[in-house]
């Protein structure tokens, strides 16, 4: 079956699917649930990108301590690859654990530190859990980092490998700081057991559950052939969307304000936010000042269906003011959508326990 998409269709489809419409969920591990990840960022302007990422969906509801009582506690939620996923990801992930590398020169990194990956397991089994930092680094050859964030010491190097094969796990974190131990002692036990292609299509469902509508053959979703068949207004893609959204098309609770951070998964995939919404979102956090046109960390402003504007602000912990250095409307918002801006700018300054110090007006396009 083909479902025939409006643009206007589409973007609703896709807004519920992210919970950023007005019907809220109740709380963060719903939030997980449904999105399927909580990416964390550590760059904080207004706050972290795991705090407010729950915070634009549930508002005022959510309390930062929520989310490492669900992770550390209750165990409902677990950290994997720079997000907190939902616990029930986990029976559908550690097939793919199991198969991990598939990279030539990881494999050979790995087969030439099998004795420093054995002293590592052995330390968390003695002593766990432990930071990286008091496990001696005992490689036998040294990996050069990809990114830039580790230092000359093997230890993260490996605990992060050892986390992608399922044999360690994050269990807390002091401040930004990881927590290690043996994932037999984090994760629950008795899971459901799923062979590899079982598990990576119902990945596939659920990873289109979280986009509600997604590019057929998009690196960004990876929904494969879940769902079902879909065209889309003015799109010559081939889209895949999720049957429950469409089910529930006619049961619209309308929309709202919400201002995202950065790092949501709501703006992942930019050529879809291009197709759909029209929003080319470009993050000038890593371009000089001087090419910067709407601030170093500008939130998106989503209204309704629409990305409308863009807000520079700033936390200001040493003044504790939430400093508005401009709200850009991309297009000249209604008085009704300025006042729904506001209203959600003085919210999220309140959650932060801060007065909102100043707004320039209207810093348009």
């Amino acid at each position: 079956m083909v479902h025939e998409l409006t643009l206007d269709q589409a973007r609703r489809i896709v807004v519920r699917a992210q919970l950023l419409d007005a019907d809220r969920p109740g709380d963060v591990v719903e939030v997980a649930e449904q999105l399927g990840a909580i990416n964390i960022d550590p760059t904080a302007t207004i706050a972290p990108a795991e705090q407010t990422i729950p915070w634009s969906r549930i508002g005022w509801g959510y309390e930062p301590g929520q989310l490492q009582k669900a992770v550390e506690d209750d165990r409902q939620m677990f950290e994997f690859d720079a997000a907190f996923r939902p616990i029930s990801l986990l029976p559908l992930m550690l097939p793919l654990m199991r198969n991990w590398p598939q990279r030539e020169h990881t494999r050979q990194w790995l087969e030439a530190n099998d004795r420093f990956r054995a002293d590592v397991i052995a330390r968390l089994r003695a002593d766990g859990p432990l930071m990286a930092d008091d496990i001696p680094d005992t490689a036998a050859v040294a990996r050069a980092s990809d990114s830039g964030w580790y230092g000359p010491n093997q230890v993260p190097h490996m605990l992060e490998c050892l986390m992608r094969q399922g044999v360690a796990a994050i269990v807390g974190r002091e401040g930004r700081r990881k927590r290690w131990d043996l994932a037999e002692r984090v994760y629950p036990q008795g899971l459901d057991e799923f062979g590899v292609e079982e598990a990576e299509r119902m990945l596939a469902e659920r990873r289109l559950q979280s986009a509600g509508l997604a590019k057929q053959n998009g690196p960004w979703s990876r929904v494969g052939e879940a769902g079902d068949e879909a065209r889309v207004e003015g799109s010559k893609w081939k889209w895949r969307v999720d049957p429950r959204a469409i089910a529930a098309l006619d049961d619209d609770p309308g929309g709202r304000a919400a201002i995202l951070s950065p790092y949501d998964g709501m703006l992942v995939d930019r050529p879809r936010l291009k197709a759909l919404f029209g929003f080319e979102y470009v993050l000038e956090q890593f371009k000089p000042k001087s090419q910067r046109r709407y601030g170093y960390f500008a939130h998106p402003i989503l209204i309704g269906d629409r990305f409308m504007g863009l807000l520079d602000a700033q936390a200001d912990q040493k003044d504790g003011a939430f400093r508005v250095n401009a709200v850009h409307e991309l297009n000249p918002f209604e008085p009704e959508e300025r006042e729904m801006v506001r209203a959600e700018i003085a919210d999220l300054a309140g959650w932060l326990g801060m007065p909102v110090a100043a707004q320039e007006e209207g810093g348009r396009e």
